[in-house]
């Protein structure tokens, strides 16, 4: 019987590694800014919001790609496609932080039902940098970490074709 170091595995295809990035990056990412939300206190703006939609449809899609093994390339891109989507919007989400254009200039805040309620919902800016690692923001971390991994999913989509 050959014991654990001397069992050889098979290597990972480039479409299942595809498949799992897109399967795991947009959870963490969605992750992070429920947790950001919900543990740290920072309360999302609209843009902030419009980030998140495409995060959850990749989970979904990438889900679907690990049940559906016939489709699983055609899902595992459009996973990408819609992680590549949050990652354009983070890009022009930290350009409204940064001050190159002009951003989201209607108030908005939702969940509200009565003036009261209304009047507790905290006011959160588009172009304010409430978190920042290493001088990026939020946004900007979700516009690299997007469009890294959509670079990647790409790549090795790319490369294992049949």
């Amino acid at each position: 019987m050959a014991s654990a170091a001397q069992r050889v595995s098979a290597p990972v295809s480039g479409s299942a590694l595809a498949r799992l990035i897109a399967f795991i990056v947009p959870i963490a990412l969605l992750g992070g800014a429920l947790g950001s939300q919900y543990v740290g206190g920072l309360h999302p703006c609209e843009m902030c919001y419009w980030q998140r939609w495409p995060h959850g449809a990749a989970i979904l899609l990438a889900a679907a790609a690990f049940v559906i093994p016939a489709k699983s390339r055609t899902l595992t891109t459009l996973a990408a496609l819609a992680i590549a989507i949050s990652g354009a919007i983070g890009v022009y989400h930290a350009g409204v932080e940064i001050g190159w254009w002009e951003g989201v200039t209607t108030c908005t805040a939702g969940g509200a039902l009565s003036l009261d309620q209304l009047m507790k919902v905290p006011l959160v800016r588009c172009d304010q940098i409430q978190w920042s690692l290493f001088g990026i923001s939020m946004a900007g971390w979700n516009a690299i970490i997007s469009l890294g991994a959509f670079a990647m999913i790409t790549t090795l989509l790319v490369r294992s074709r049949p």
